[in-house]
């Protein structure tokens, strides 16, 4: 029994043309992918920075990827020239020579120096040996094996780099530009909170474009399920929300210098619904008093003076817009008109309550001249007996102190009175007249 070839069976003429052919466009295509790899604007980035970080622990690994590349594609040049060197000899290969090229083609016939891969041992199936030898097509495979793990890295990298670090400068140009009108209106650290807020957004995008430059891969992240080399993108967590915390401080900011353009007429204004509600109060005294005199056996709220408080403040921010502390009155404002339309309502409802008796009185002083008209319509206005009711119920409700409780009963009466003559049937008296009262006259 014979000993197996580990190339496999002679390949014929054609067979040897056809790999030929092929193996010479997989290193023309593999020989533009590593200079394109060369060339790639990250990879001259990379060899130019400070790094730190996972950047600098993947790119030193790159590097020696790159190196081992160069070095397989040297070797597999080298065996490739060798090939097309004997297929040259004749133009009708013989026995020997195709014998040659099919350990050369199919064989292990590469020998690759292990110097050349002690820098990346985890790509090498026994690392610490003098070389290592490959067939053509394994070599082609840990060639384009080590150029997508080398391309995945620098496109990574170079990715952040264009995206991140111009967004960082653009959002860093806003925030100067928005510092210096928060400083105009007196926006500014330790005296308003969007001042403070725009310092700990300055330290926290000059710390993440330092971090951005020096390791860009620690802002990349991996697309799910995708082997594609760059596949992903750069991981703008820390970005968007300091770009969301500058968009507020901005709306703040834009708040105190409406507040700027408006401040003297709400000045004015609260001054009015202020002044508005200390002429109610005052109102409410003075009906508080009238009640007190005009109505008898009538419990009476007291009416509390308008609060110093609210003028104080009143005060205080009328001196803000004075010194121009516009950051300090935006809030104090908003504050005094809620508490300014609050004292407003209670000094309604204060006069509401305390002229609630005089109301009383007036409903039922207009009650009772209702019902007088209404029996004058049905010529029953000279009634001794409705005359009589009607003049009790007037004394009572136009007397002081005036009982509501009495003059109400009073009232009813004289109601109850004129309901009954005008339901009651008329008969007929001497001379025409009839007897309006019926069985009371």
């Amino acid at each position: 029994m014979g000993v197996t070839d580990p190339a496999g069976p002679v390949m014929d003429r054609d067979e040897v043309d056809r790999a030929l052919a092929r193996l010479g466009a997989e290193h023309e295509a593999i020989e533009t992918s590593l200079l394109a790899l060369q060339d790639h604007a990250g990879r001259r980035l990379l060899e130019g920075a400070e790094l730190t970080g996972v950047t600098k622990e993947r790119w030193a690994a790159t590097e020696a990827s790159i190196t081992l590349l160069w070095a397989y594609f040297d070797a597999y040049t080298a065996a490739l020239r060798g090939a097309r060197e004997i297929r040259a000899r004749r133009r009708w290969s013989s026995r020997e020579d195709l014998v040659e090229l099919t350990e050369l083609l199919r064989g292990e016939s590469v020998t690759v120096a292990g110097s050349a891969a002690a820098n990346a041992p985890t790509l090498l199936s026994a690392s610490g040996r003098l070389s290592e030898r490959f067939s053509l097509a394994t070599l082609v495979d840990r060639m384009n094996e080590l150029y997508a793990r080398s391309l995945d890295m620098v496109v990574a990298a170079d990715a952040v780099w264009s995206a991140l670090p111009a967004r960082i400068d653009l959002l860093a140009a806003e925030l100067q530009r928005t510092r210096k009108l928060a400083y105009s209106v007196g926006v500014r650290p330790g005296e308003h909170p969007a001042g403070d807020d725009l310092e700990r957004i300055t330290r926290t995008l000059t710390k993440l474009r330092e971090q951005v430059v020096s390791d860009p891969l620690a802002f990349w992240v991996p697309a799910e399920g995708s082997s594609a080399p760059g596949g992903g993108r750069p991981d703008t967590t820390v970005y968007d929300r300091e770009a969301r915390a500058l968009e507020d401080v901005r709306r703040e900011i834009d708040a105190v210098l409406t507040v700027r353009q408006d401040a003297e007429q709400r000045l004015v204004r609260l001054r009015d619904v202020l002044s508005r509600a200390d002429r109610t109060l005052a109102e409410a005294r003075t009906a508080r008093g009238e009640v007190l005199a005009k109505i008898a056996a009538t419990e009476v709220p007291v009416v509390s003076g308008p609060p110093t408080v609210l003028q104080e403040q009143l005060a205080t921010a009328a001196e803000y817009r004075r010194q121009a502390q516009w950051h300090r009155l935006s809030p104090l404002l908003e504050s005094l008109e809620q508490k300014a339309e609050d004292e407003l309502l209670r000094a309604r409802e204060s006069l509401t309550a305390v002229t609630a008796p005089l109301a009383v009185r007036a409903e039922l002083r207009g009650r009772l001249d209702a019902y007088k008209a209404k029996v004058a319509r049905h010529g029953l206005a000279e009634d001794p007996f409705l005359i009589e009711r009607y003049d009790a119920a007037r004394r009572m409700l136009w007397s002081a102190p005036c009982d509501l409780r009495v003059a109400e009963q009073a009232v009813l009466r004289y109601q109850q009175a004129a309901a009954e003559l005008l339901a009651a049937p008329r008969v007929p008296q001497q001379g025409g007249q009839e007897d309006r009262r019926g069985n009371q006259a």
